[in-house]
């Protein structure tokens, strides 16, 4: 169990890693994009983010 917790927030380092190193321009931007949404929408994206995890978690673990 601790060895998935910590496989998952290492490939989350890794992602989070890769964009800011290749593609920091892109973030600002997007960053930009979420500060102009209203807390309801990002709420919404956040909620969405989440259960794509879970499903994405699910169809893998069985």
């Amino acid at each position: 169990m601790i060895r998935d917790l910590l496989f998952g927030l290492g490939m989350v380092a890794i992602v989070e890693g890769l964009v800011l190193a290749v593609a920091p321009v892109r973030l600002q931007e997007l960053l930009a994009v979420l500060a102009r949404m209203n807390p309801e929408q990002r709420r919404a994206l956040g909620l969405a983010a989440v259960a794509s995890g879970v499903a994405v978690v699910w169809l893998v673990r069985g």
